[in-house]
């Protein structure tokens, strides 16, 4: 199956839709994103698609509703969790300013602190 984006307003993903890949199909056999966008366009009367993958081989990260897509970078973008994290370029995934722990357990973010918090282990 392949998986399109509907792309509404600021090129903000609204929908995720599933695909046969029959149906990008072209006269050599070959997948075609372009057959893809003219059977939603055609089923749904909206026109703005985008092709997106779960092995993130087509712009750079699966779309989900609420994500960007950025035309220049031709990726989709998730929304930013935090005001600190920035965009790394190459992947188009947010980062914090401090690395996460590497030590095996569980972290959460603290935007006030900035920092990585030991979530407490239950027993």
């Amino acid at each position: 199956m392949a998986h399109f984006a509907k792309i509404g307003l600021n090129n903000t993903v609204i929908e995720v839709h599933t695909v046969n890949n029959n149906v990008l199909l072209d006269a050599n056999g070959n997948e075609s994103e372009s057959n893809g966008i003219d059977f939603l366009t055609k089923l749904t009367g909206w026109a703005i698609w985008k092709q997106t993958s779960y092995n993130n081989k087509i712009r750079k990260n699966y779309a989900g509703i609420g994500y960007t897509y950025d035309e220049t970078k031709d990726a989709f973008i998730p929304p930013k969790p935090y005001n600190s994290w920035t965009l790394n370029e190459s992947t188009c995934n947010w980062e914090a300013p401090i690395a996460y722990p590497t030590d095996g357990k569980l972290y959460s973010w603290d935007e006030s602190t900035k920092n990585w918090i030991l979530i407490p282990a239950t027993v």
